[in-house]
């Protein structure tokens, strides 16, 4: 039977390390009965750990060996050649703690994976419990498409048999997915393990910042630990950037192009359209525009590339109509700043002038963050349904039309995106000090009055920054979103 897990708590560092004690725990869990035995004679484990670049999921695995103690070997693919990929494997497994690592250099050097898996097991303890992990999976399934079959025969005939956990680790979160679905070869042989960035409840109580600064560090940092780990505790948005765009090394500056760099080394038409995405177009003939007038086809083969590596999203409007008005937005609420704001500032960042670049931020800042924050409140009132949306909510969205006549930020409805019924609208002032009050409550009357579906007895919710009071919407605080996370 096959488990999915998703963890989503995370604590603050200790010794260097960001807590991830349920992750921890889920490992040491897999790890315990390779260690008490299994009756069934087949104690092996797999886990297949997926998660977005950056987020941690190396380092997790690293600090659970550290933790458990047991013999393992640790090799990362680099996706040049399976001959490298091969020679790296070969070369980790000999200079591992595992048993019986000193006599691989007795072997002869295999030229296959199916050669290679035949020398690791060779090498296992099968009288205490082993770990092999095989980081970034997806250059290996890219390499050789005999790959995922070979693992399969390997682990059923050989592993299973052995008191080992294999962990199978990938920033290509499509293709990690798919790696376990029917039709594949590894199909129902592991667990899955989701590893997110931090949500913004866990970076208030890491950085000790007020609920509203910690939406704007998360809207910043994307809840990457790198970013989190070099922000000093209590310091606010403006200090941090202050203090970032000073060094051309620091994380916020280079995570970005090395993600990049690494999710598209051969892509240049895909990373165009995403770098036009993240400038703010979200149609899809201003993409096309911005992107220097691309062939229709090409634009469309690129944005599906975009969304099937969850770098995209593709949104359509929610209501009981159907609509063909897709916007595009950047998933990845990092990645959408550095592309707005920091990929255009790098020369001059470089040149010692990331003032310059702090100045343009703070021009665009409230503009830029009132439409980021969007997702996230969707997100939050999703997960916290129960409490802030009517019953049978099933779905959450916005609404917009061509000429954005209106434009809702939060329509709530039964199902999605085409609804039977319209259970919830809503609004998000995102403004300092400015309150959710009378003239806004008139806005969103209107736009109700203009939505398919809904009618003068549709619920009207509001999420402001600065709070507010009206009669006839119920109106949500930061303090209140971010409980959607704890």
């Amino acid at each position: 039977m096959i488990v999915s897990l998703k963890i989503v708590s995370w604590e603050a560092v200790v010794d260097g390390f960001i807590g991830r004690r349920a992750e921890l725990a889920l490992l040491t869990e897999l790890l315990e009965p390779l260690r008490e035995g299994s009756r069934s004679g087949r104690p092996g484990r797999a886990l297949l750990i997926r998660g977005r670049r950056r987020v941690g999921k190396s380092r997790l695995v690293e600090e659970f060996l550290n933790r458990a103690r047991v013999p393992h070997v640790f090799f990362t693919a680099v996706g040049g050649s399976r001959g490298e990929d091969l020679a790296g494997f070969v070369a980790d497994l000999a200079g591992s703690d595992l048993p019986g690592a000193a006599q691989v250099s007795e072997f002869a050097e295999p030229k296959t994976w199916r050669a290679a898996f035949d020398l690791l097991a060779t090498v296992l303890p099968t009288d205490r419990p082993s770990v092999v992990v095989l980081d970034e999976m997806p250059h290996l399934v890219r390499e050789d498409q005999a790959f995922e079959g070979t693992l399969q025969k390997v682990f059923d005939r050989t592993l299973s048999k052995l008191p080992v956990l294999l962990v199978l680790i990938g920033s290509d979160i499509a293709m990690m997915e798919k790696l376990n679905t029917y039709g594949r070869p590894f199909y129902q042989r592991g667990t899955e393990m989701v590893v997110p960035p931090m949500n913004p409840h866990d970076v208030a109580a890491m950085l000790d910042l007020s609920p509203a600064d910690a939406f704007d560090a998360y809207l910043v940092s994307g809840g990457l630990p790198l970013i989190l780990e070099e922000w000093p505790r209590g310091a606010g948005l403006w200090e941090y950037l202050d203090f970032a765009l000073r060094r051309p090394t620091s994380a916020l500056l280079v995570s970005a192009e090395r993600a990049l760099a690494a999710e598209f080394p051969t892509e240049a038409q895909a990373r165009t359209v995403l770098g036009a995405i993240g400038h703010g177009e979200r149609t899809f003939s201003l993409i096309r525009r911005t992107a220097g007038d691309l062939p229709p086809t090409s634009l469309t083969r690129s944005l599906g590339l975009l969304t099937e590596r969850r770098m995209v999203a593709a949104e359509r409007p929610l209501s009981v109509q159907a609509s063909r008005e897709t916007r595009y937005r950047v998933e990845d609420s990092y990645l959408r700043f550095w592309l707005f704001f920091l990929g255009p500032g790098m020369p001059a960042i470089e040149r010692g002038r990331g003032d310059r670049v702090l100045e343009t931020i703070r021009a665009s800042w409230t503009s830029w963050r009132g439409r980021a924050v969007e997702p996230l409140i969707r997100e939050a009132l999703w997960r916290a349904a129960d409490r802030y949306l009517p019953a049978g909510t099933g779905a959450i969205g916005g609404y917009w039309t061509r000429t954005n006549n209106p434009e809702i930020d939060m329509v709530a409805a039964d199902r999605g995106p085409i609804a039977k019924r319209i259970t919830c609208v809503g609004s998000v002032k995102w403004l300092e000090n400015k309150p959710f009050d009378q003239r806004d409550l008139a806005a969103l009357i209107t736009h109700r009055s203009q939505l398919p579906g809904a009618d003068a007895d549709t619920p009207m919710l509001a999420v402001a920054r600065a709070g507010g009071s009206t009669a006839g919407a119920r109106v949500l605080t930061p303090d209140e979103l971010l409980t959607a996370w704890a």
